[in-house]
């Protein structure tokens, strides 16, 4: 039987009792995550605690931003977005019309190879890959969308790909994943009362979305549910999944907004399958996140690991034409780092990989140098 059958046949009904000791419990280190490499006792006996102590020593990593976005390089009729990725959003473009981007996505120069090279040579310990942005397009083979990679010209499982090269290279994975927000599923939050940002703004009412009381974000949980079950099921040891979208839930409908997510139910179950993984939703939604991961010039503090995120392009995420200019350079690197180290906190420096999955030509020669300055000390 095939594997996609499989999980058809078993619902994704996957018990902890089932996957887990299969994949990662074990006397043996052979089974231990190349990543946790050094950590390989502590994690037999708490693999959450080595995984937290792997991350609080990993420093530095590599965040990537690729999707249909990517393609329009953040211009749509003549006007430019920045951040990139949010530009269905920031040009109104509904979703049959942002569909059609998929038959152009041909990722023909995406490299896993040469991209877990680059992040160790810079001295990397991870990598976070989105996996599925706003726009609900994923970089994986789903069973619960169409709206996915390997239904593109470019028929990859680009999460796959990268994976096997973080197993062989002893580099952890961290996987991104839009949460809060969705701008393609029928059941996602609207704007009517989840706040402006929820969806685009249409001047005529988007027709796939389900409004009033035909509109059910149960569904729309149980998707997310079945999708992060697919991430941690079908892709080896992954060391986090890296939830987005924190300011729906958090502007939501009345004061259960939150629990109506079920977030701490998807942290137990992401905990129940691969007991390492690491949970993260930003600055922290409920507090019971394994580490927090704001966005460049945080101020606060925390009382869990701590990452902070920044660009290499001045501004975008994901590629932007407009913001082309200026990228970081070692020096400005060199001195985040320092920012970072003087907050007790890791850096997850990210790379906007361009229309055909290249990185920036700018972005490779800044993370050499960086990963000479870091290695003379």
């Amino acid at each position: 039987m095939e594997k996609r059958d499989f999980i058809k046949l078993m619902g994704l009904g996957l018990s902890s009792a089932f996957v887990s000791p299969l994949l990662f419990a074990s006397s043996s280190n052979q089974n231990v995550p190349s990543y946790l490499k050094g950590y390989e006792q502590l994690y037999l006996e708490n693999p959450r605690k080595a995984a937290l102590e792997f991350f609080k020593n990993a420093k530095f990593g590599l965040f990537i931003h690729y999707g249909l976005y990517s393609l329009l390089e953040g211009v749509w009729q003549g006007k430019n977005s920045k951040p990139s990725e949010w530009i269905q959003h920031r040009g109104k473009i509904h979703v049959k019309e942002y569909e059609k981007l998929t038959s152009k996505f041909t990722a023909e120069n995406f490299d896993a190879d040469f991209i877990t090279d680059m992040a160790l040579e810079a001295g990397m310990k991870y990598i976070n890959l989105t996996t599925r942005h706003h726009d609900s397009f994923c970089l994986f083979d789903t069973l619960y969308t169409e709206f996915n990679s390997v239904n593109s010209p470019a028929k990859r499982d680009l999460v796959a790909e990268l994976s096997e090269q973080c197993q062989k290279k002893g580099l952890a994975l961290f996987l991104y994943y839009s949460h809060g927000r969705d701008w393609r599923h029928p059941h996602a939050p609207n704007n009517e009362g989840w706040g402006g940002a929820a969806r685009p703004k249409y001047e005529i009412k988007e027709k796939s979305y389900k409004y009033g009381e035909e509109h059910n974000l149960q569904i729309y949980v149980d998707f997310m549910k079945n999708q992060i079950t697919e991430l941690l099921t079908n892709y080896g040891p992954i060391a986090g999944i890296w939830l987005d979208g924190i300011g729906v839930p958090n502007k939501g409908k009345g004061n259960n907004n939150k629990e109506m997510f079920k977030c701490q139910e998807l942290y137990d179950h992401i905990h129940s399958l691969q007991p390492q993984v690491l949970v993260s939703y930003k600055q922290g939604l409920l507090g019971t996140e394994d580490f927090k991961a704001p966005e460049r010039h945080f101020k606060g503090v925390s009382n869990v690991p701590l990452e902070l995120c920044d660009t290499l392009q001045p501004y975008s995420w994901g590629y932007a034409k407009s913001d082309d200019k200026g990228h970081k350079t070692p020096d400005n690197v060199m001195k985040i780092l320092k920012d970072a180290e003087q907050k007790n906190a890791n850096l997850l420096l990210n790379t906007g990989l361009l229309p055909d999955g290249s990185v920036h030509a700018d972005d490779i020669k800044t993370l050499k140098e960086v990963g000479k300055r870091l290695q003379k000390g």
